[in-house]
Formats: C-alpha cells, sequence, structure tokens
C-alpha cells in the first residue's frame, strides 16, 4: 500500500446505528418450464480420455432436477452429475438417453439436414 492511501472498512456494515449486516438481495430470473416445454440438445465431450454425454438446458428446480437425475441414473446404470442446467452421463449413451427422457415428457431439438 502506497503512502497516502486510508484504508475503508465499510465492506458489508453501516456505521449509524451500532453494527447491523447489510444484506444483499440477489435477484435470479430462472425461468422454470415444464417437462413438455423444454428443447434439449445432446453433446459429446472427452474428459481425461472417457467419453461424456452432455443434455441440456434444463429449467428445472433442484429438487426436480434431482429427483429426475436420481430416475436416470438408475435406469440407465450409469453414473451422473447436474451441472450449471446440464445433465452429465459417463459414457457415450445418448440414445438410451434420449428414450428415458422421452418417456419422462422431455422434448428435443430436431437437427439440421
Amino acid at each position: 500500500m502506497s503512502r497516502g492511501e486510508k484504508l475503508s472498512f465499510d465492506i458489508g456494515a453501516s456505521w449509524d446505528d451500532g453494527w447491523k449486516v447489510e444484506e444483499e438481495k440477489k435477484s435470479l430470473s430462472i425461468i422454470l418450464l415444464e417437462p413438455s416445454t423444454h428443447r434439449l440438445v445432446f453433446q459429446k465431450e472427452k474428459r481425461k480420455g472417457k467419453a461424456v454425454t452432455l443434455v441440456g438446458p434444463f429449467s428445472l428446480s433442484d429438487v426436480e432436477s434431482q429427483k429426475t437425475l436420481s430416475i436416470l441414473k438408475k435406469s440407465l446404470a450409469c453414473g451422473g452429475a447436474y451441472k450449471e442446467g446440464w445433465m452429465e452421463f459417463q459414457g457415450d449413451i445418448s440414445q438410451k438417453v434420449r428414450d428415458q427422457l422421452e418417456k419422462l415428457g422431455f422434448r428435443f431439438k430436431t437437427p439440421k439436414s
């Protein structure tokens, strides 16, 4: 710190009426959709030499997304995760995932020919 600069201790607190914490309210504008209104796409990646199938983007609540992921992992007998609106599954199993998601009422974008 150079000479002449003053430290600011006003981060997250107010000095008016004693100590009180100022809360920041973050407004998350996530629109939750019904399964039939989703338009999902597939992506394939390799991570550390292993194939990974990505499907998304999902617009579900955290509870619904974890419930759907759990159903899919059990029916497909594979590992997976839900990260940032995308479901990741171990292996190249896009057709199996598509069949299971269609049973649950999800829809997919049609590929351009």
